[in-house]
This record gives structure tokens, sequence and C-alpha cells, in this order.
């Protein structure tokens, strides 16, 4: 069976909000359709294009951006570089002119609301998130191809043999989290020293560690923007920015000018739980407020539960003292581990599992890392992950007018609290005495999602999405 191998550099993305899996995913699938396009020499004789969207894409992918992130991967443009403050301009131009540049230099006539169909009742069997793509050529020919959203910013074409990344030679093979502790008992390395031997395998040291010191960087421009910018979040659903007003109210008369500042500042409002508990809050509020705002975000492992790792990693860099570059890698070393196996054992994807695969692994996630960087052992830092993923078991998807908004915002918070008291559990605990193991919870999870009703997997048929008697936008 071939393992499937991921990189701390797949599970943290950089990219734009507000999802992952419908906006990040569906714009690499367009980028990817007009790399098959220039491969088979065809873009050229594009005459048009229909794009199709099924199953949760179509239900919840006007609120989630899926349409506009689509029009700007067929423009050529990537979601890591483009200006986020371009974003509407863009989309009015193509929709006024009712024309598309094809990569950035190949002219199309489109029409929106006849070549962009989301057709809400009917999916595809692979996955809920599915986009096909019509090229429609010169002399009566045409080019198709299926693309799948699988969370995370993961993608997959359908029919597609090998699509995993260049295959290596890792030194430290991992499926499971019993795979992750036999090799840490085998050699004594702690699992974020595991994971940078198999990136060894990718890149240099060097590389690995300039490239996570950058999703770093794009955390927390993200999250000092969130806690700087107030106002209403667009949608439809006239959402007020809680960041700002709450970072103002605690920094107090506190002054500082950047990120590094405000830091400093931070630790002088005091250590007292409240005000700890008030700044989690806070961390988690700005990156997905950002994330909402069609803002540059990490997927961690998602866009909808962004605000997990960074407001826990935050936590450790204002309150226990790990702001070094080091510790600020550790972290992120640790957490993508585990985030990768959730995703090879069960999902990462709430189309298919609920907001247990989003906000519960990203709980688990940052429980692991803070746990290592506070000094637990091994076992411990999987007891942690196994902690928090086990109060967020059977969590539901149901976004109110397809936005990422309510109640995803404030669910980052609560994922971020959990994660910080599962590391407290587990680093007050003995592993040997657990009744439940990371892989059975992992196990478990996948079990709850396939037996969960599809309407509580980010279609915005159930739940709360149905229940709150508002105005809300076509979704």
């Amino acid at each position: 069976m071939q393992r499937e191998q991921i990189s701390v550099f797949d599970m943290f993305k950089i990219g734009i909000g507000p999802s992952s899996s419908h906006t990040l995913g569906p714009w690499r699938a367009a980028q990817q359709f007009v790399q098959m396009l220039e491969q088979e020499q065809a873009l050229e004789l594009v005459e048009g294009i229909k794009i199709l969207l099924y199953g949760s894409l179509a239900k919840t992918g006007k609120g989630h951006g899926t349409d506009i992130a689509i029009l700007l991967g067929l423009s050529g443009d990537d979601p890591v570089t483009f200006d986020v403050n371009a974003i509407d301009s863009k989309i009015s131009s193509i929709k006024a002119s009712h024309k598309l540049m094809l990569a950035g230099n190949t002219q199309i006539d489109f029409r929106f609301d006849d070549d962009l169909l989301f057709l809400f009742n009917e999916s595809l069997p692979f996955h809920p998130n599915a986009v096909t793509f019509q090229a429609l050529l010169m002399g009566d020919k045409a080019l198709s191809a299926t693309f799948y959203s699988i969370g995370g910013g993961f993608v997959v074409k359908e029919g597609a043999q090998n699509q995993n990344k260049h295959e290596v030679d890792l030194p430290f093979p991992i499926d499971t989290a019993g795979d992750l502790l036999h090799w840490c008992m085998k050699t004594g390395l702690k699992i974020s020293e595991v994971v940078m031997e198999n990136e060894l395998a990718w890149r240099s040291e060097q590389e690995t560690k300039s490239g996570v010191l950058n999703i770093f960087r794009v955390m927390k421009e993200c999250m000092y923007r969130g806690s700087h910018t107030k106002g209403n979040l667009p949608g439809g659903l006239n959402v007020s920015r809680r960041a700002a007003n709450l970072n103002k109210k605690l920094i107090g008369s506190n002054s500082y000018n950047n990120f590094d500042e405000w830091v400093s500042a931070i630790r002088q409002t005091g250590e007292g739980f409240k005000n700890i508990l008030d700044w989690v809050s806070c961390f988690a509020l700005a990156i997905n407020e950002e994330n909402a705002s069609f803002g540059r975000v990490v997927t961690a492992p998602t866009n909808g539960a962004a605000g997990v790792i960074p407001a826990v990693l935050m936590y450790y860099v204002c309150f226990c003292g790990g702001f070094t570059d080091e510790k600020i890698i550790q972290f992120i070393f640790t957490a993508s581990e585990v985030g990768s196996i959730f995703k090879k054992g069960a999902t990462i994807s709430a189309a298919m599992g609920g907001c247990q695969a989003e906000i519960g692994v990203s709980s688990a996630m940052a429980a692991a890392a803070l746990t290592e960087c506070l000094g637990g052992t091994q076992r411990q830092v999987l007891m942690a992950a196994e902690i928090a993923m086990e109060h967020h078991l059977g969590l539901t998807c149901d976004p109110i007018g397809g936005l990422v908004q309510v109640p995803c915002i404030e669910r980052n918070t609560m994922g971020a609290i959990k994660a910080i008291t599962a590391s407290q559990l587990a680093l007050q605990s003995n592993p040997e005495n657990a009744k439940v193991s990371l892989d059975a919870v992992v196990k478990t999870m996948w079990q709850t999602a396939q037996d969960m009703n599809s309407k509580y997997k980010e279609t915005s048929d159930g739940g709360l999405a149905i229940n709150i008697p508002l105005s809300l936008p076509e979704c």
C-alpha cells in the first residue's frame, strides 16, 4: 500500500480566506485546469468555459467565495501573492465586461450567470466538494476535468494515477500515532525532531526553517491586522468585528508600533486567568475575522479553523516565554505531524466530517504542539492531542448563510481554549493510565463522520443554519 507523504508545508499553506476547501482548493483546481490546457496546447483554442459546482461547493459556494476563487484561478492569479485588496475590483470587471482572461493572456467570453452553475441538488460520489471544468474549443471540440477539494487546500483530480508530490525515502514513514511513537521511542527524538528528519528528505534544513518562519510571519501579520481592524464582515449577515475593540480594551494604556512591541505590551497586562483567557479569544477572533474578510491566512490545517493554532502559539509566545525562532519551529513541526495523522486516518474536510474535522483537528494539533514546547514527553504530547479531539467528536458544521462567520469564528476561540486545557491535563497526567489512544480517537472521529447526517457537513441545510431567523444572502 502506498503511503501518503505529507510535509509541514502541506498542512500549513498560505492562501486567502474564507475557506480552504471552498476557496483555496477550488482556486488551486482552476489553476490546475489552466495548466492542463497549456500542456494540451489548447489554451489559445478555448472559446468558452463552463464551470459546474456540485454538493457542498454548490450549497455554500457563494458564501465561501468559491465562485470568486475559481475566476481568479482561471485568470492566472495565485492565492499566495494576489493582492487581497484587488479582489472586488477584478471580479466586478469580469462580471461587467463578460470577459475572462485565461492565464492572464487569453481572452474569452464569460457570462457569470450562464457559465458558472451551482448544481444544488447534485453530488458526485467521491467527495462532496466537486467542481467540473468544461473548455469549449475551436472546431466543436472540448476538454473537461473534474477536481475534488478534499480539505485543507488539498485537491485531487479525478482519474489521475499519482497525485502526491514526488516520492522520497522518508527516514521515518508515519501513518498513525503508533508509528510516530515507535520512531520516537526507538530513536529518543522528540516529535518535532522526527518531523525535521523527514523534511530533510525534501529540502535543506535552512530552507525548511525559513519556510516555517515565513508561515509564522503570515500568521502574525494576519493576527496583528485583525486585532486593529474594525467594522462589519462582508456577506450580508452584518457581523461586527470584535477583535480590535477587545484588543484596545485589554491593552489599556500600553503603547506599541509593531508586532514585537505589541507582544511586550500584552505581557505587561498581567498573567491573571481572565486576562489570558480574553487574550487567547482576541487572537483567535482576529485571525478568523480576517479570514471571513477574504484576508491572507494560513491553513491550520484549514481556513475555517485558521485561528486555533496561531492563538495557542501566541499564548505560548506571550505568556510562556516562547518567542524564539527555534520554539516557533518546534511548535509548528509538532502540530503538523498530528494534523497529518488525522488527514491520513480520517479527514480534515468539514464537508466529509463536520466541524470536528476542522476545529477538532486544529485543537488537537495545537494541544500537541503546546505540550511538547512546555516540556511534555512524546506520550504526553499524543495524549494532549487525543484529549482535545475527544471533546470535539461529533461537532457539526452548520454555517449560517454559508458564510465562515457564525458559528465558525467563535468556535476558533473555543478550540484554542480546549487545546490549552488538554495540554495542561496531559502535562499533569501519566499517559500510561490513559484509556483512549490518539489512534483510537482518530478512528472514532472517522466513524462518527461517516455516521453523521449530511446536512451537518457544511451544507447550511441543518443546525444553526436553518434555525436563525435572519435575512440571509443566497447560498
